[in-house]
């Protein structure tokens, strides 16, 4: 845990996955999950760079099961 910064979660080649609280109120507030990768490849999609590390950050959240979606309401 980082301080006021949420959880991170860091792969040893510099990858990590985030959880963050957004907004003020603890009902209703957004979790926010920042996936990043570093990649040399440039042609490859976004959806196949961060497939581990996606599958990975639900898994150890358990975020589906706990809120009840099947799939994020906003991908940025």
């Amino acid at each position: 845990m980082s301080k006021n910064q949420g959880y991170i979660f860091n792969y040893a080649d510099g990858s990590r996955f985030i959880f963050r609280q957004s907004g003020t109120g603890s009902s209703g507030a957004t979790i926010r999950i920042y996936l990043e990768r570093y990649e040399k490849e440039l042609g490859m999609k976004v959806e196949e760079a961060l497939v581990t590390i996606s599958k990975d950050a639900l898994l150890y959240s358990q975020i589906h099961e706990i809120s009840g979606r099947e799939k994020p309401t906003v991908i940025t």
